[in-house]
């Protein structure tokens, strides 16, 4: 028997409940992982609580997320008692995932965690790190350096964000964060922003083109938010969007791009080539320093991942949140 994160759905019924489930329970793949920690991310919010039709068959677990050890494997690629990693591909949404003590996954979709990263480590980064880390070598593939001046980070206090700002930082950029928690801005700072900006200055219709400001972007807000982003980014600049916490729309006008030759980079995670994955983790391991995931990392049982699943949507949690699923 295993504890997992269990999500069904009726005519009537949405649920999301911690249920024991019996290993036969699982989907019949090549892996057989023993799970040690997973994430909370805002598509996993999404999924908990049923706010958006983010989980695709029913049953399911949830979670996008997870890091831990080989049990069994019928493929030639992993052997029992490999430490591996598991982000995106679909889990928690089309597959089961990883808010779960065990997990069988396809052998495509697993890959050996870098030896430099403990489980908890690799979780701290999970798939927001990661799809930090793929924005960053985005702006760097347009020839964004450090000397052509600041980069945006909108929605600067979630999980892309925050480690966005920590990895920007540790390559010398100057960062400016977007939030619409200015009380939080000591934190971001201390992360490495160089200066935090209310978010609201962004979030309403603007104008097609603004003033150059940004050399980069990296933005996971999307509507307005990523419109004006675009509109002030500087000639031959370049915007890496990832996200849509604001919205899906994307209210702008081809002007950014015709006159100034503005490169928007859109960013997928999810169904990344096992060498581009093992680029950004790589570079994860370079350049997201574990002490910056400290002030941002905080840890939760299976039970109080319920709990805080809604705080994502409500726009109540900050930086990353590690579950412990043996907890």
């Amino acid at each position: 028997m295993f504890n997992a994160i269990y999500i069904n759905k009726d005519e009537q019924h949405y649920s999301a409940e911690i249920k024991a489930l019996e290993e036969s329970a699982l989907p019949d793949e090549d892996v057989l992982i023993n799970v040690d920690y997973s994430t909370l991310n805002y598509k996993d919010a999404l999924a908990i609580t049923g706010k958006s039709p983010v989980v695709r068959q029913f049953p399911l677990v949830a979670g996008i997320d997870l890091a831990g050890t080989v049990a069994a494997s019928r493929s030639d690629k992993f052997k029992a008692g490999d430490k591996v990693l598991v982000n995106g591909w679909g889990l928690g949404e089309q597959y089961w995932g990883g808010l779960a003590q065990k997990a069988s996954i396809n052998a495509d979709f697993v890959q050996l965690r870098p030896p430099a990263l403990s489980s908890k480590h690799a979780m701290a980064v999970g798939t927001a790190g990661y799809t930090a880390m793929l924005c960053v070598i985005a702006l760097e593939s347009q020839g964004v350096t450090p000397d052509h001046g600041e980069i945006l980070v909108t929605g600067a206090n979630g999980g892309v964000g925050t480690t966005a700002i920590a990895i920007l930082a540790k390559l010398g950029y100057d960062v400016v964060a977007s939030t619409g928690r200015l009380e939080q801005a000591e934190t971001l700072k201390a992360l490495g922003a160089k200066e935090v900006i209310d978010r609201a200055l962004l979030s309403e219709p603007g104008r097609p083109l603004a003033k150059e400001r940004w050399a980069g972007v990296v933005d996971s807000v999307g509507s307005h938010t990523l419109a004006n982003a675009c509109a002030a980014t500087k000639s031959e600049g370049a915007v890496a969007a990832c996200g849509l916490a604001q919205g899906m729309d994307f209210p702008a006008t081809v002007a950014p791009f015709i006159l100034r030759g503005v490169k928007l980079l859109g960013i997928n995670s999810v169904t990344q080539t096992l060498a581009v994955r093992e680029k950004a983790w790589a570079r994860v391991v370079e350049d997201l320093p574990e002490s910056a995931l400290a002030i941002i990392t905080r840890q939760v049982t299976l039970a109080e991942a319920l709990t805080v699943a809604p705080q994502f949507l409500s726009g109540q949690v900050q930086g990353r949140v590690v579950v412990d699923v043996n907890a």
